[in-house]
């Protein structure tokens, strides 16, 4: 699907039916303050929709000039906007997206609710990653769990330019999907928990794996990692504490 279509389909069916309450505008200095603290979905800074968020960073696998944009412009490699609630990207190249105050440590649960739109013929992994620490660095280093549109999930991890498969693409049942019955999006939510001395891997709320925490990194930086050629909206995407 081409980018600008992709994103006024999102539009029409990601907010169909959820108009936004009236509710008390927060004061301008309460704005600002919302802005840096960790992305919320529901956008309760007022980000304009369809620009890029504020804040955010990303890194992309390959080193190269790439242009990450929204709003008017007429070129980019990759859209990423606020389109609320969440946000819509559509990659060329292979790469990270995170906002630098939504950090987790010690035991807690990191999920994102993703909508993979038509995909054509290509089967890229999309999903979140955790522990990330030096991500604009030589040093770089993340957790991550993805899926594709086959149905199977993926744990890898990375340090610096070296990446290491934990679990090699795996089918599971609790994966939807996106099949040639899909008549809009193959929507999942991916979650890593960390509790104990395990690391446990969820996709709608089934556990599909588990791993020891071991050397693993798992406290750090919270974020989103999207293969290339994808197109796919987060509507949510949060971190909860262990109660």
């Amino acid at each position: 699907m081409p980018r600008f279509t992709g994103f006024l389909f999102a539009v029409l069916v990601l907010t169909a039916g959820c108009g936004n309450p009236e509710t008390e505008e927060p004061a301008v200095d309460d704005a600002a303050t919302m802005a840096v603290e960790r992305p919320d979905p529901e956008n309760p800074a007022e980000n304009p929709e369809g620009e890029l968020p504020p804040d955010w960073m990303w890194r992309f696998d390959r080193a190269g000039e790439y242009t990450v944009g929204g709003g008017e412009q007429d070129s980019v490699d990759t859209w990423f906007v606020t389109m609320t609630p969440g946000w819509h990207i559509t990659t060329a190249p292979a790469g990270i997206f995170y906002h630098p105050a939504h950090t987790a440590e010690g035991a807690y649960t990191a999920s994102a609710k993703i909508h993979l739109f038509p995909p054509g013929n290509r089967n890229e992994g999309y999903g979140i990653l955790v522990g990330g620490s030096d991500l604009q660095g030589p040093g770089q280093e993340y957790l991550y769990f993805l899926i594709r549109r086959s149905g199977e999930y993926l744990v890898k991890l990375r340090r610096g330019s070296e990446t290491e498969e934990l679990i090699g693409w795996t089918p599971h049942e609790a994966i939807v999907a996106f099949t040639e019955e899909t008549e809009t999006t193959a929507t999942n939510t991916l979650a890593v928990r960390m509790e104990g001395d395990m690391v446990t891997f969820l996709v709608n709320e089934t556990e599909v794996a588990s791993l020891p925490q071991g050397e693993l990194p798992t406290d750090g930086l919270v974020g989103l990692r999207m293969n290339h050629s994808v197109n796919v909206h987060v509507s949510e995407f949060a971190v909860t504490p262990a109660a």
